[in-house]
């Protein structure tokens, strides 16, 4: 599943924003935080919320008539198990649902009838305890079950979700999402990863209705209501949360075979122009992944769903992959680079899964972050092969950022840990498990050697398809495979928190490399930790023509070690290609030399990390906002279109702390370090412009309206948006959106209400959430204002809503108008938000760093939770504090500086 990040898909386009054995464990597992033998098992019987192991399911029938009108549906489930124990009482799991007639058979017993069972419900603990007249003895069973129930209201279990046509009709959808725990809410089930079967589905449909399963349609029947039932044949062998469907007026593009897969995209009517893209990416995916993983794609189609109303960016259900309708709905002549990254890597992200999470899935929820980090590491993969000139790698720089800063903190968490509740495992979904769970994948994957680790990945892959694993049993096969203890090196970045700052010192004969662990200054305290560090380095010789040395090394923890030069050397970098989950920091006169031959010796990616990681030394106290700022102006010779957004966003950082007279020079500077970038490029597009140039054109151009408030762009910007709203072809798509971003932070009522017209008659799914978001940028309070009543009222679709108000609680002008407004309408706004988008929402008060703020939301969230992100929410509190705490170090100094 691919979750929405606040600094992921909500603002995509902005500024603001050693050796001994292999499987050797460097020390006991309570050293990580476990309290496990080995640091693995589970203690399943100690744990209320997991099901006894005595009767297993091998085979589903669930047959689910929905009212779309009523938003209910009544249902059947016919389940093949196996009673491995004898048992009096068969449990399995159901929330929310009505329960009718119960039956269980002896499969095989002499004269087997169903004998009809009593039941109870635990709703505090989900589950459906069936109670047959006499015992069940060792043997196959059948379990059938009568059900009915409501479609939920938050997006998850069977829901509706809803669409206008053009003839301005509404029609609903019946659409289900059931990762983590949420198929219980649709039919009984054994609702857990481990315990893996086949489903079968039947779903009755209205006239003039499809629908769409996790397996291809077998057969259709006329029933005498007049509705149409529709049999599709089973899926393979997989977990519940993976079983998905779709019921109603929806449409499919003819398929696509893909070496023998059939592929299609499924929408809602008059969409199908807009799947050509999404059709291109997924065929080249699947193609991709058969190859990386040398197993064929395990089930019998695939449909990419696209659903009007999604909480999450995507989900991986088996042959019946759903999505928000922005990833899958896309006119590539119109989209922004970033806009068409975002849809190849999540249809990429998803596709990933359906080898790593579907043919072999976690046994519990704790190794969640396995299955997500893997698949976002895949997908960058695969989004590089598929357009390399997109820099795929180079780009991963930014949402990295976004997991520095949250590991930073003494509020963050391992990345895996002990999950026992459903809201535990809801809790996973986050920036930790997904950008620093798979940057340490790709640590690991370049230390090991691309090669190696793909070997190891194939090993893992063949043991266990069709099976469950553990985070462990990776860690063996490319154990086995490399021969690198891989094992002891990843224990030490999964189950404990936070990250290392590496210092280079230079010392007799090389350099010196010793670790930390990072930490911000003004946060929570954080206990001194220490990582087995695969380091990858490179240094130039001073000797004239030499080549620059590239080497690795294994830190260990609580160690120090000595790089050997074998002569002077003029510079070195200690994360290569910035491949590591780790900061660096060198002594003053190197920081300047890289930084003044940053173009001619660095990779983008370090070029990115070299800005990267001179703001986290500010953060952390290390450094000063000055020291920031000569760095930045240093580095304006940039050409690449990730770095320069790095560098912009620092000014963007900086401008925060400041207001008035310093607020003005600040400007000045940026203004300064910006134009000439956009000189060299130009304002008018040229048609041999690469799309990372026309895309940096865009960049600049909102840094300068933006960050920099330059009038002339901002007129310039006015004539885009004004050309563009008549006729987008007329404008190219990045300048456009820049556009849309430069005139919305300076806007008026006037350009409000065009943007409030612009959102609601977009053609492409990409305009309306550009229009939609720009809303939020607004300087003027009482025109955010004005979306509020929409957000209350399902106007603003509840996918959305609760992103929007984190955007707005990052406005420097409307940020505490919006905390207003969501502290006043806290219990209605959990009602409509998925508790997975209400912790997205509250993360956008980090930027509330005055201290009555940090006072006022300290107060609230004493007497208010977030379910499901208790965890996030801690984080978010913590940034809050650590912003504040910068702004009293550092902004009187920036100021004085700044006007002196």
């Amino acid at each position: 599943m691919l979750v929405l990040s606040l600094h992921g898909d909500a603002a995509n386009d902005s500024v603001e924003e050693a050796d001994g054995s292999i499987l050797d464990r460097a020390d006991p597992p309570e050293r990580f935080g476990r309290t496990e033998p080995d640091g693995y098992a589970h203690a399943m019987s100690t744990d209320p919320y997991r099901l006894p192991k005595s009767v297993r399911p091998t085979d589903y029938h669930i047959t689910i008539d929905p009212d779309l009108e009523a938003e209910t549906f009544s249902g059947r489930v016919v389940i093949d198990a196996v009673v491995d124990e004898a048992v009096e009482t068969v449990v399995l799991n159901s929330d929310s649902l009505t329960i009718g007639a119960a039956s269980i058979t002896a499969v095989g017993a002499a004269e087997a009838e169903p004998q009809p069972c009593a039941h109870s419900i635990d709703a505090e603990l989900e589950r459906l305890t069936l109670t047959p007249p006499a015992p069940l003895a060792v043997g196959p069973i059948r379990i059938e079950i009568e059900f009915a129930g409501a479609f939920n209201p938050r997006l998850v279990g069977i829901y509706a979700s809803k669409f206008t046509d053009d003839d301005g009709v509404e029609h609903t959808l019946a659409s289900t999402q059931f990762q983590a725990t949420h198929a219980r809410w649709c039919f009984p089930c054994w609702d857990e990863p481990e315990f893996k079967a086949r489903f079968a589905m039947s779903l009755v449909v209205a006239d003039g209705h499809q629908a769409v399963a996790n397996g291809p349609e077998a057969g259709r029947t006329t029933l005498e209501s007049g509705r149409t039932r529709i049999d599709f044949a089973p899926s393979m062998v997989m977990s519940s949360y993976l079983v998905a469907f779709a019921v109603g007026p929806l449409e499919m593009t003819d398929p696509v075979d893909v070496d023998g897969v059939p592929l299609r995209v499924v929408h809602v009517p008059g969409k199908g122009h807009l799947t050509d893209f999404a059709l291109e990416a997924g065929a080249f995916a699947l193609r991709y992944f058969t190859d990386y993983f040398g197993l064929p794609y395990p089930d019998q189609k695939l449909d990419l769903i696209a659903i009007p109303d999604f909480a999450f960016g995507a989900m991986e259900n088996v042959g019946c992959v759903t999505f928000r309708e922005v990833i899958l709905l896309i006119d590539p002549d119109r989209a922004t680079q970033p806009e068409l990254q975002r849809s190849a890597d999540v249809v990429n992200h998803e596709l990933a899964h359906m080898w790593f999470g579907d043919l072999v899935t976690m046994k519990w929820w704790n190794g969640l972050w396995l299955n997500e980090a893997f698949a976002t590491f895949m997908e960058m993969r695969c989004t590089d092969a598929f357009r390399p000139e997109w820099n795929r790698w180079t780009d991963f720089g930014l949402s990295r950022t976004e997991a520095f800063a949250t590991d930073t903190l003494g509020s963050t968490r391992p990345i895996e840990y002990d999950v026992v509740s459903p809201a535990d495992a809801e809790g996973m979904f986050d920036i930790l498990t997904y950008e620093k769970g798979a940057a340490v994948v790709r640590m690991l994957e370049q230390y090991l050697g691309e090669d190696s680790f793909r070997d190891g990945i194939r090993h893992y892959m063949q043991t266990h398809q069709f099976d469950n694993a553990e985070t462990s049993d990776l860690w063996n096969a490319l154990g086995e495979v490399s021969g690198e203890p891989v094992r002891r090196i990843m224990d030490t970045w999964i189950f404990q928190g936070g990250y290392p700052l590496l210092t280079v010192d230079a010392v007799d004969g090389g350099f010196s490399l010793s670790q930390e662990r990072m930490e911000n200054a003004g946060g929570g305290d954080a206990s001194p930790t220490d990582w087995v560090v695969p380091v990858r380095y490179r240094w130039q010789p001073e000797a004239e023509g030499a080549e620059p040395v590239t080497d690795r090394l294994l830190l260990e923890a609580e160690s120090t070690a000595t790089i050997t030069t074998d002569g002077p050397a003029a510079w070195i970098v200690a994360n290569d290609h910035g491949s590591g989950f780790y900061r660096t920091t060198y002594p003053v006169q190197l920081t300047d030399a890289l930084a003044e031959l940053a173009p001619e010796v660095l990779d983008p990616v370090e070029r990115y990390a070299l800005v990267d990681d001179s703001w986290a030394a500010v953060m952390a106290g290390r450094s000063s906002t000055l020291s920031h700022l000569n760095l930045l102006e240093a580095m304006t010779a940039e050409t690449n279109r990730s770095v320069w957004v790095r560098i912009i966003r620092g000014f963007s950082q900086l401008k925060r702390l400041v207001d008035g007279e310093a607020k003005e020079r600040l400007e000045e500077i940026a203004h300064d370090a910006i134009s000439p970038a956009l000189a060299n490029l130009g304002l008018t597009p040229d048609a041999d412009d690469s799309e990372q140039v026309r895309q940096l054109r865009g960049d600049l151009v909102r840094g300068l309206g933006v960050v920099a408030n330059d009038p002339e762009i901002q007129e310039e910007a006015k004539r885009a948006v004004a050309t563009g709203r008549r006729d987008p072809q007329l404008v190219d798509a990045p300048l456009l959106a820049a556009s849309v971003e430069v005139v919305a932070a300076g806007g008026d009522e006037a350009d409000f209400d065009d943007f409030m017209a612009a959102w609601q008659a977009a053609e492409t799914p990409q305009d309306e959430l550009r229009y939609l978001r720009a809303l939020m940028d607004f300087p003027d309070p009482e025109l955010l204002a004005r979306t509020h009543p929409q957000i209350l009222d399902g106007s603003i679709r509840s996918q959305n809503a609760p992103l929007l108000l984190a955007r707005a609680l990052m406005n420097r002008d409307g940020g505490a108008e919006t905390w207003a407004f969501i502290a006043q309408h806290w219990d209605r706004l959990t009602e409509l938000f998925a508790s997975g988008l209400m912790v997205r929402m509250v993360e956008g008060i980090a930027a509330l760093d005055q201290p009555d703020q940090v006072a006022a939301t300290a107060a609230f969230f004493a007497e208010h939770t977030v379910p499901s992100g208790t965890q996030t929410l801690h984080q978010a509190l913590e940034k809050q504090r650590v912003n504040a705490a910068l702004r009293e170090r550092e902004s009187d100094n920036l100021t004085r500086f700044l006007i002196s």
